[in-house]
């Protein structure tokens, strides 16, 4: 472990403070905002080494912060990773684990799986606590009739996408306001695509709005921001932005996607784009621009210093729509990409903020996950919370500087039936087994301390250590019938 985590003082957000006069008062509790990017790759940022994007208000995050190296989403794709991220639950035991849609069910014309009735999450904590709970970006884990709507899983304010399909539009006919569809009129085919409502600024403008009433009725908040950028298509609104970076990339080779007249055209398909390199820059670079306005508009609130500030990406770098991650590093030193059980499809960036409590510009590269979300939010609404029985470990101790308390995993486990696959780790050993239920079934085993980029298989060298992390896939799997691992399931 890192040991250079947190300098600063103990953090009073669930505690109290002794005032002048020996008299215990109680501390205001922290806002919560996290940031929650759509396939960002760890190397996407220029805190974590990105040389071609620029993303200065991202890389002022992590200079008030703390910035690890060792952070795991939930699995490789985006709905088990957000089920896992909200429910506390890794991808063995979490609701659910893949991309799913609810089609061909009554009454449910768009969306993913649901998460089932009575699923806890995040949100139910926060709002029994007091909060104001607020999701601004895209939901995808269940339809507004079902049990798994936003409302449903405790968000008090919701406005995006429902359907994970129809984010791939970047100018969608329509978003969701809790239960109401708002019709976007300027988004129809009479007015050519790119000219109408981006919905990316229409969003974020919503998320800004719900901090100022938060602010305004003196109600502390939680605010998920799981934004649909820079998922593709790869598309953005003529600025100055996409001007820079179209100048800096100025021999592009066009990619030709599903547009206007084509059947998948707003229901799934990725538009053409003329600049992929220059337009998926300036996605992330506009990303980082709203990051700053979150910022600001907290500063400008006042509340600034009593917000945690945290962010992530769902899963690794995609290679969709006319994406190139290799041109851009996307994945840093890791290998693999979106859906894949290695280290670039699965380990991102995470930043946490929160100045005068986080001690600015530290680094960790402390083992940590998704289902470490609940646990964590969980000790800061209540020091004394019990989480023993949860997947996840708290990190409060880390980011109060109790290193000596800090609990640590004694294995990660990700499966991700889609692909058919499984992977455990153990302090520096990941066990990966691929090609499940067909006659390519096999295991590789990587050292990460020695072979990050996961090059050399040594399953033959440590039949032991390969017998202890086979078990941990037979453990931590339990059977799931609508995301089957295993024929028969």
């Amino acid at each position: 472990m890192n040991n250079n985590f947190l300098k600063a003082g103990a953090l009073v957000a669930a505690g109290g403070a002794l005032t002048g006069c020996g008299q215990k008062q109680e501390a205001p509790r922290p806002n919560v905002v996290f940031i929650l990017a759509d396939d960002l790759g760890w190397g996407d940022l220029g805190c974590y080494g990105q040389r071609l994007i620029e993303t200065p208000n991202i890389d002022a995050l992590a200079g008030t912060g703390i910035r690890f190296t060792q952070c795991y989403s939930g699995t490789a794709v985006s709905a088990p990773s957000r089920s896992c991220l909200l429910t506390g639950t890794h991808s063995g035991h979490t609701a659910i684990r893949g991309n799913l849609p609810a089609k061909g069910r009554p009454g449910i014309p768009e969306g993913q799986q649901e998460l089932p009735e009575g699923s806890r999450t995040i949100f139910h904590d926060f709002r029994e606590a007091g909060y104001r709970t607020g999701a601004f970006g895209k939901w995808g884990l269940g339809y507004i009739t079902t049990e798994g709507n936003p409302k449903a899983m405790g968000v008090d304010e919701f406005f995006g996408y429902n359907c994970q399909t129809l984010a791939h539009s970047y100018y969608p006919d329509h978003l969701w306001e809790n239960d109401t569809k708002i019709l976007l009129e300027d988004n129809v085919p009479e007015i050519p695509y790119g000219q109408g409502t981006y919905s990316g600024d229409l969003i974020h403008s919503k998320s800004l709005e719900f901090i100022e009433q938060a602010v305004a009725d003196g109600k502390p908040f939680f605010m998920w921001y799981p934004t649909t950028i820079p998922h593709a298509e790869l598309i953005v609104p003529e600025d100055e932005i996409i001007r820079k970076y179209r100048a800096k990339f100025p021999d592009e080779t066009p990619w030709a996607g599903q547009d206007q007249g084509h059947p998948r055209f707003r229901i799934g398909g990725y538009g053409s784009c003329a600049e992929p390199h220059a337009t998926f820059a300036a996605m992330v670079s506009r990303l980082d621009k709203y990051v700053g306005e979150i910022v600001d508009k907290l500063k400008e609130l006042g509340v600034y210093d009593n917000t945690i500030i945290l962010f992530a990406s769902d899963n690794g770098p995609h290679q969709e729509g006319g994406a190139d991650p290799d041109f851009f590093d996307s994945n840093g030193p890791w290998r693999g990409y979106k859906r894949d059980l290695y280290e670039g499809g699965v380990r991102v960036p995470m930043i946490v903020s929160w100045p005068g409590h986080v001690a600015a510009g530290t680094e960790s590269d402390f083992m940590c996950t998704f289902w470490d979300m609940m646990p964590t939010f969980r000790t800061v609404l209540d020091h004394n919370a019990q989480v023993a029985d949860m997947d996840g470990i708290s990190l409060l101790p880390l980011l109060e500087g109790r290193s000596q308390d800090q609990a640590e995993h004694d294995f990660l486990y990700f499966e991700f039936a889609e692909r058919n696959s499984q992977a455990a780790r153990i302090g520096p050993w990941k066990l990966v087994r691929l090609g499940i239920n067909s006659p390519a079934d096999h295991y590789e085993l990587y050292n990460l301390d020695e072979d990050p980029g996961e090059e050399h298989d040594v399953i033959a060298d440590y039949p032991d250590k390969v017998e202890e992390l086979k078990s941990v896939l037979v453990r931590e799997h339990v059977p799931n019938h609508i995301f089957p691992l295993f024929a028969g399931e």
